[in-house]
């Protein structure tokens, strides 16, 4: 009878065992459909740019479902709000996997956000495609990135302002991974150039006060001049334009900034104009595909939330489009190492032209821009790389 008993026991461990393990490798939505997560700020700090970014997300899933899904299967998504807390990331993350059983993720903003979440992906053996700009230093197995690295954004960036601008530079951001990570590039970057750092300041991220840090510019830039490189997140970023402005020192001052995109730029009208932004997307591209994103964006969410499309929105779309290109590949063997292994060389014809993902670090080959703010809101491209350059993450 003990012997028995014993013999149940262990099934019983064994069968729960292996339901543990089950969802770690393999997961799904139905048997006639994929299961992704969205995870977005859709209240906090920075929602005024994660939104665009959840937009995108919907309407690459709804067109991807609208041509048939993936292998005849229709892509699910759940949506959970991380209100652009590192922490609240985790959670909802761990929700994603353990509850809702998701096959990949898709989203965040912040590289805090991001790098909280990395453990849990690790542990649990999920995809994230992650669709940010970002400072590279340490890429993740579990991730893939859709956004451009210093080597494609800064590495042009600075040397034009140090050329076209201003040889002395003044570094603002917000006190976050990403800020202290791009200030320490550009510091290095300008002064190989022989340019000068005439200061750097990190803020926390709800400063919307910047009267003492306006006059400390005047101060320490006087008549010379300078480029204030600033990457000040979400309301702190609307807040120092539109204070900068008021106190009328455009003319002689320069603000540049990753982080400036068309939500800024249209929220703010005036006092975004003549600032100087870089990514690889701006919504004026004059490409095919460019013009049937914003086309179909604006059908969906209307004509001025068209305008504001940003290059996180257009990195979310091409994200899900990535990620369904390796699921299809995938066929009926749907697992994380699968996922992870046939990102590589995928391309997708984005609406900033071309793309296709690095096998050997899993980001994207993309072109260099860099815009310059008009005054009814548009991004003007000045300078465009040659053709797409291959991303060095770590360098």
């Amino acid at each position: 009878m003990k012997k028995f008993i014993k013999m149940i026991a262990l099934l019983m461990v064994m069968t729960m065992t292996v339901s543990v393990f089950a969802g770690c490798g393999k997961k799904s939505g139905s048997s006639d459909s994929i299961k992704i997560g969205l995870v977005f700020s859709l209240t906090g700090g920075t929602a005024i740019t994660e939104e665009c970014m959840y937009n995108s997300a919907v309407l690459a899933i709804e067109e991807i479902n609208a041509a048939g899904g993936i292998n005849g299967k229709k892509i699910e998504y759940v949506v959970k709000d991380y209100a652009t807390d590192p922490d609240t990331a985790v959670k909802v993350v761990k929700e994603m996997i353990l509850q809702d059983d998701v096959t990949a993720i898709v989203g965040l903003y912040t590289s805090a956000s991001r790098v909280a979440v990395e453990p849990i992906l690790e542990e649990y053996e999920i995809p994230l495609v992650y669709p940010t700009f970002y400072e590279g230093e340490e890429p993740n197995d579990y991730v893939i990135y859709t956004g451009c690295v210093p080597n494609q954004q800064g590495d042009y960036f600075v040397p034009y302002l140090f050329e076209n601008v201003s040889h002395n530079f003044y570094l603002l951001g917000t006190d976050t991974t990403y800020a202290q990570g791009i200030n320490a590039q550009a510091e290095a970057l300008i002064n190989s150039l022989g340019g000068k750092v005439v200061g750097n300041e990190l803020v926390s991220s709800d400063v919307t006060e910047f009267s003492d840090i306006i006059a400390k510019i005047k101060s320490t830039c006087g008549d010379e001049g300078c480029v204030i490189y600033a990457n000040l997140n979400g309301d702190s970023g609307t807040a120092f334009y539109t204070q900068f402005a008021a106190a009328g020192l455009s003319e002689k001052y320069t603000i540049a900034s990753f982080i400036m995109d068309e939500s800024f730029s249209t929220a703010l009208g005036s006092a975004a104009a003549n600032t100087y932004a870089s990514v690889n997307y701006f919504n004026s591209i004059e490409s095919d595909a460019n013009k049937a994103f914003l086309s179909a964006y604006g059908a969906k969410y209307g004509e001025a939330k068209s305008a504001a499309v940003t290059a996180v929105g257009e990195a979310t779309y091409d994200a899900v489009y990535l990620l369904s290109k390796s699921l299809e590949k995938c066929g009926d063997d749907i697992t994380t190492k699968n996922i992870m292994g046939n990102f590589a060389g995928i391309s997708f014809d984005a609406p900033q032209g071309t793309i296709m993902v690095d096998g050997d670090n899993n980001h994207i080959y993309c072109k260099a821009r860099i815009g310059l703010v008009q005054a009814d809101g548009t991004i003007k491209t000045v300078f465009e790389s040659d053709d797409v350059i291959k991303p060095e993450p770590t360098k």
